[in-house]
């Protein structure tokens, strides 16, 4: 049974405006639809013809985005998936010109601002930072965060960006921040897919939307499928808003306000959003709108064709209610435009969407192909002769449309295979080359963080203060005094979590300080990691600075997806153009048990690369490593050790300023015979190691790197190792886990390997998490004994004279 297509005729609120008036605004969406629809058809073509390598495309979606887009205002945030670009050029927020440089690559800022080159067609973004990294004037434009390739990790963010307009509307200390809001009247727009309304995390945000009652407006794209995968998979009852009704709220409680409309009616859709997008920017009421009867022309991709898996019927139905064929039905009836009129607009908007196209082909090629003609003569004057070498050069220049991978490539080759006829020639081909490298790490590889005038690598470092009067105190007070500092120091300020608010979190990092800064700064949440994390980037994003907290480390598995896929990734993808710098506090290394003695630092270095990773040996380094992440602006993991919270520290006086450099290790033992390399937890193993190494005449110097991303930027482990000639690798995670990275830092990276006179050696937990209990903890994770004796055993194998084997 195919879905309902009766005509709907509900007109446009235009009871202020002109007949006139009204046409021009009619013709206008049509335009903008026609043209999109050219994009996404020429879009396919550039991909088949193998310009472009991918393509993914939002045809079938055009008047629900225009409907949207006439409701997004300057100010507003998008947080949508790759089908949005007609709300993009409606909005203004990406030009055709600019989407073709997208599909190409096109390494260049000014040719594609979303991304400069580096993310599939389609993914949006605005640039709301400055070239020095500093912030834009958020409320005077229209804002897109940046889109990520999962089909729901936009929804985490999403209730982020929403939850900072009801901060900003019932903070009125925030009322200087005139740059990111305007009495948090700012609407979060959502857009999704049908069948990823299936995801876990879109679930996840749709709860904490209506549990926080913010300004957020979710749409659903509905075309029935998922890829190839009807809706009868995807969804109960095939229907997501008949499975939210739950959600709608009444005189009873508050919930969501949830809109239904069909994907090819104009009117209803202008009216549809107008109505709701009132109510959700007014009353900050989550608001869901379901666009049912949705086509998707091309398929999901341009990797196969929907007549493989759509009957007869549904490829008729989509044909006769393609949207923008129903809304030329409409205006030629509703006598808003003549025939004529419509085949000139529509013969118009094709010929200026070709145009377009081939004006961004063109840019993308003339830088390359002025190295390529520079590289080809370079060849040729090397060559001298030789076969081989014409051929490499004769063979780019007869390549049409070359890129800059067969350029370089090219000339890698032929410096390969001259380097046996040294000359002016081939010097002058090896110099353009290693400039090129230059050019392309910037093109490529730069900006994995923002490194802007605020990065943490620039806060001077200040030392903690103490005086005869410095009290001890349990880790946890000092901790507490640190935040403490800091959030009256600083109002942009908020931390959220399990926990966190009433009770001050289960270790008391936060006790009382709820109730002295409010719930509004220091709040609870529910048991949602992945929005917890979304909260904080989409907080951040909008010129806030949230502590996201992930009350142990075990439960970061939770919201990994959203922290690797998003938060890490986005200085990288958005080459600078945007920043979410949030610090994601939790605990970790030994305690006890499968679930609460995570240690997993290899799945950490290995999917957060973008985030600096923190792991202070107590609470005096924690507390200097956040006084350092507040007064900058990058985002970090600080991983706070379980089993430190009541050991007594000295408290400084200056608690909530001095700071700890990001990237700097420390010597905190000097030794003589071999280099132990821990950090966290472990380091007051290996430190109560040490005491009896001794007294068996063996001396061991300890180095804590206290970040493993930034790892040791002034390389005191291959400076010890040149003292000791020897080296242990201590940590907690699985064998080949965080220890492969630290040797690979120190060996290869430092150029430790010279200082060796014996293999070195790593110290790590065993393959499986620890079982329940001391003995658990004893068994499984390197003890002091464990220590004593791998050191010991390493002192045997260089000197067994000296040191005759224990066992």
């Amino acid at each position: 049974m195919m879905p309902n297509s009766k005509l709907t005729t509900n007109p446009i609120d235009a009871s202020e405006l002109s007949f006139d008036d009204f046409k021009t605004i009619v013709i206008n969406d049509y335009k903008i639809a026609v043209e999109s629809r050219q994009a996404s058809l020429l879009g396919r073509k550039e991909v088949l013809t193998g310009k472009a390598k991918f393509g993914i495309f939002g045809d079938g979606k055009e008047l629900p985005q225009i409907a949207m887009a006439k409701a997004f205002k300057n100010g507003d945030w998008r947080s949508g998936y790759y089908r949005d670009q007609t709300f993009a050029f409606a909005a203004g927020i990406c030009t055709i010109k600019e989407f073709f440089a997208q599909l190409y690559a096109n390494p260049s800022v000014e040719a594609d601002p979303a991304s400069a080159g580096r993310q599939m067609n389609c993914h949006f973004a605005t640039r709301s930072l400055n070239e020095d990294g500093s912030w834009k004037d958020l409320t005077d434009i229209k804002n897109s965060s940046s889109d990520i390739a999962p089909t729901g990790g936009q929804m985490a963010r999403l209730v982020g960006l929403a939850y900072a307009s009801k901060l900003y509307r019932q903070n009125p200390e925030l009322e200087y921040l005139k740059n990111f809001s305007v009495n948090g009247n700012e609407v979060a727009f959502g857009t999704i897919g049908n069948a990823s309304t299936s995801e876990g995390v879109f679930f996840e945000a749709i709860n904490a939307a209506g549990v926080l009652q913010i300004p957020m407006a979710m749409s659903v794209w509905d075309d029935a499928y998922g890829i190839s995968v009807p809706a009868k998979y995807q969804t109960t009852k095939e229907d997501i808003s008949e499975i939210l009704k739950g959600f709608q709220r009444d005189e009873k409680a508050e919930g969501y306000e949830i809109y239904k409309v069909r994907g090819w009616d104009y009117p209803a859709l202008c009216e549809t959003y107008q109505r709701a997008i009132d109510v959700c920017r007014s009353e900050h009421v989550p608001v869901l709108i379901h666009v049912t009867e949705v086509t998707q022309p091309q398929g999901h991709s341009t990797s196969g064709s929907h007549e493989r898996y759509k009957d007869k019927d549904r490829l008729e139905w989509e044909k006769e209610y393609d949207c923008i064929l129903q809304m030329r039905k409409w205006m030629l009836e509703s006598a808003i435009i003549s025939e004529e009129e419509i085949l000139e607009l529509e013969n118009t908007a094709k010929k200026f969407v070709r145009e377009t196209q081939k004006e961004a082909w063109n840019e993308f090629l003339a830088s390359i192909k002025a190295e390529k003609d520079l590289v080809v003569a370079a060849i040729n004057n090397v060559a001298n002769g030789d076969p081989a070498l014409i051929k490499i050069a004769s063979v780019l220049a007869s390549t049409p449309d070359a890129q800059r991978r067969e350029v370089i490539s090219s000339a890698r080759k032929a410096l390969r295979l001259s380097i046996s006829q040294p000359s002016s020639a081939r010097n002058e081909l090896l110099d353009w080359y290693n400039d090129q490298a230059g050019l392309n790490e910037d093109r490529y590889h730069s900006k994995l963080f923002t490194d802007g005038a605020e990065s943490p690598m620039l806060v001077n470092e200040l030392k903690p203060a103490y005086n005869e009067l410095s009290k001890m105190v349990d880790g946890r007070e000092l901790l507490n005094a640190c935040f403490d500092a800091n959030f009256a120091r600083d109002q942009r300020l908020v931390a959220f979590g399990e926990d966190l608010g009433a009770i001050g979190d289960v270790n008391q990092g936060f006790a009382g300080l709820q109730a002295k800064y409010g719930e509004l700064r220091i709040t609870d949440t529910g048991i949602r990691e992945m929005t917890i994390i979304g909260q904080g980037i989409g907080l951040a994003l909008r010129g806030l600075r949230p502590i996201a907290e992930i009350q142990y480390l075990d439960y970061l598995l939770y919201a990994l997806n959203i922290l690797s896929d998003d938060l890490a990734s986005l200085s990288y993808r958005t080459k600078a153009g945007q920043k979410a710098p949030v610090i994601i506090r939790t605990r970790g290394h030994r305690l006890e048990g499968v679930w609460h003695s995570g240690s997993p630092i290899g799945m950490i270095l290995g999917s957060l690369r973008g985030l600096h990773i923190c792991v202070p040996r107590n609470m005096t380094q924690a507390a200097g490593m956040y006084n350092t992440l507040f007064r900058s602006d990058e985002p970090a993991l600080l991983i706070e050790c379980l089993n430190g919270y009541r050991l007594k520290e000295k408290l400084p006086e200056n608690v909530g300023e001095y700071t700890v450099p990001l990237g700097k290790a420390e010597v905190i033992r000097e030794g003589s015979d071999l280099t132990v390399v821990s950090y966290g937890s472990t380091l007051r193993i290996v430190e109560e190691a040490a005491e009896e190494l001794a007294q068996l005449g063996i001396s061991i110097e300890i180095v804590d790197p206290q970040t493993l991303l930034p790892f040791d930027t002034d390389q005191l482990c291959a400076q010890s190792l040149a003292r000791t000639n020897k080296l242990l690798v201590v940590d907690e995670d699985v064998p080949g886990g965080g220890t492969a990275f630290l040797l690979q830092q120190i060996l290869e990276v430092q150029n430790g390997y010279y200082h060796l006179d014996g293999q070195p050696r790593t110290l790590s937990a065993k393959a499986h998490r620890p079982p329940y209990g001391s003995d658990g903890d004893y068994f499984s994770k390197p003890s002091v004994d464990d220590v004593i004796e791998v050191v010991y055993a390493m002192m045997n194998e260089s000197n067994p004279g000296k040191y005759p084997a224990i066992y």
